[in-house]
């Protein structure tokens, strides 16, 4: 009789889907929406089935933003025997816990990091990643840059890690494929956790760039105090937030600084065509009835992974890594909050940015540029 039970005890069990992300430290605030945005999507799937017939449980740990914490944090999730991992705010720490949950056999899918090598399938061979990369942005940033601005004389102040390092190379190497003269006339690379930029602001400021691209992945401490200090210091080059880093919190903090910050992105909940997209509408009613604020593209991303992992698995009626992530590379899902959302077949999704300027940092306005 057991073994006619057992296995029935079994399907109705939750299955367990990890979170790790930082929650607490410099981007604790958006790895917190991260965490939230998971937890709406779980419910939203719950409320129409589940997964295979079976309830989602969110789980979250907190990296710290430090590649060793988030080594600890996976290995932890293995010990929970989770079905799913949904990771990555920091580059380097989306690198190092890739490892271990290749090796345990648990489907990883990256919402936000965007170093190249994730997707590169020397450490994981089943990667997908949500967000876009810096070899996807890197041309857009390139176009802003040469096409838009006419900058010649263009700096950089860079996060000195794997995505920052990253994405300057990328966008140096786009703009030498468009053809245009420019030349680059400062850079200067910070840490994750640093909020004083003065002495690398006079630098920049004495090399008179036309514009000055800032990467930098603490949304909601270390960016909005560098643009901040960036206006204090009185910089007369336009301020390029690299794709995606140009986030309400960063509104929240620099306010009336962020005017005339000139960026791009790939998700806004309430422009197009997001606010024509049915599931994307939901979610975000959804996220609003919960958190008492519209989700942002972090949020978006980190319910977009547990939406598409859903209907893959779905799909398939597997939650075995390697089925679920062959549906996804190089193929498409339909009808997620992206709209119908394709992957290339290396598991990077694709994405359309859209470029625009900051008209009123206190209002968060935005002007879409053509």
């Amino acid at each position: 009789m057991a073994s006619l039970v057992m296995p029935a005890l079994a399907q109705g069990e939750p299955i367990k889907v990890g979170v790790i992300v930082p929650l607490s430290g410099p981007a604790g605030p958006n790895g917190q929406g991260v965490f939230h945005a998971v937890q709406v999507a779980a419910e939203m799937v719950n409320a129409k089935g589940g997964v295979n017939g079976r309830k989602i449980a969110v789980i979250s740990k907190d990296d710290e933003s430090t590649p060793a914490v988030g080594v600890t944090r996976a290995n932890e999730m293995v010990g929970e025997k989770v079905a799913l991992v949904i990771e990555g705010w920091n580059s380097p720490v989306t690198l190092a816990m890739q490892p271990i949950l290749a090796r345990a056999d648990i489907m990883d899918i990256t919402a936000v990091s965007k170093a190249d090598p994730i997707v590169a399938g020397t450490v994981n061979p089943y990667a997908v990643r949500i967000n876009s990369s810096n070899g996807q942005d890197g041309s857009v940033i390139a176009d802003i840059l040469a096409n838009h601005l006419g900058a010649k004389r263009v700096g950089f102040l860079t996060q000195n890690d794997a995505y920052g390092n990253g994405a300057q190379a990328v966008i140096e190497a786009e703009l030498k494929k468009i053809g245009k003269p420019f030349e680059v006339v400062v850079t200067e690379k910070f840490p994750f956790k640093q909020t004083d930029f003065r002495v690398s602001l006079a630098n920049v400021k004495q090399a008179k760039p036309d514009a000055v691209v800032a990467i930098n992945a603490a949304e909601s401490s270390g960016m909005p105090a560098l643009i901040q200090q960036y206006r204090q210091a009185g910089i007369d080059g336009i301020f390029v937030g690299a794709v995606g880093t140009i986030l309400p919190t960063a509104f929240k903090i620099a306010a009336e600084a962020m005017t005339g910050v000139v960026s791009a992105d790939v998700y806004f909940p309430d422009l197009l065509p997001f606010d024509g997209i049915k599931e994307n509408l939901d979610f975000v009613a959804a996220f609003k009835k919960a958190h008492n604020q519209a989700p942002d593209k972090g949020d978006a991303l980190g319910a977009q992974a547990l939406f598409v992992w859903a209907a893959a698995a779905n799909a398939t009626k597997s939650l075995e890594r390697k089925t679920v992530a062959e549906a996804l590379r190089g193929k498409t899902i339909k009808g997620t909050i992206f709209g119908d959302m394709s992957f290339e077949a290396n598991g990077q999704a694709k994405h359309k940015h859209t470029l625009f300027k900051v008209t009123d940092g206190k209002t968060s306005k935005l002007e879409v540029l053509k």
